[in-house]
């Protein structure tokens, strides 16, 4: 949390193909997480791109490894968007976020007290409901908060028109929903309001 009480939420997705639709659904939720007032970082694809693959035990880390886990660490939320390949995230999404081992010895350890958004996108729903599981899993494994609405978005139905822009209201709107919540559920847990309740 930012000196003036401004959370920082950091956006984590997309595909080497520019603008793919799950960056523009992710640069959707960053945006309404910005007019919640929460300060934002993105890393797309492209950047996540540049990411060498994840060595448990390895002491050397790449500059962008680096920078992903730093943004993490100072992070009081995340948005995670990810294409539905097979079932399951993509390799590019999932080598990123096995880089956050880098969180295990922190204190508190990985994604403690910080609530994720999680955003699918896929060619079908059936890669859609598993790829979410999927998301929501690992983000229990990194010990963070899966925000209550998970996005779920079917790119073979016309969602982004040629400039990038949503033209489903729905889906436009359960993304603004998806950035509140993260920035809601930052602030209340930086003010102790669940760590009075569960301790």
């Amino acid at each position: 949390m930012n000196s003036d009480g401004s959370p920082l939420v950091v956006g984590i997705g997309g595909t080497v193909r520019a603008d793919s639709s799950s960056e523009r659904a992710l640069r959707l939720a960053l945006a309404a997480a910005a007019d919640a007032g929460a300060r934002t970082q993105l890393f797309p694809g492209a950047a996540l791109a540049a990411i060498p693959i994840y060595s448990p035990g390895s002491d050397e880390h790449s500059p962008e490894a680096a920078a992903l886990v730093s943004a993490v660490r100072a992070a009081d939320g995340l948005v995670v968007a990810s294409p539905g390949y097979h079932g399951s995230l993509s390799g590019l999404v999932k080598n990123a976020l096995d880089h956050l081992e880098d969180l295990n010895h922190d204190t508190p350890p990985y994604l403690t007290d910080r609530a994720v958004g999680c955003i699918v996108t896929a060619s079908g729903w059936q890669a859609c409901g598993t790829t979410l599981v999927s998301m929501r899993s690992i983000v229990h494994a990194l010990r963070g908060w899966p925000a209550p609405l998970g996005v779920t978005i079917n790119s073979s139905l016309p969602v982004f028109d040629s400039a990038g822009a949503c033209v489903d209201d729905k889906v436009r709107g359960s993304l603004e929903i998806l950035g509140q919540q993260v920035v809601r559920f930052a602030r209340a847990f930086r003010a102790g309001v669940y760590a009075a309740e569960t301790s």
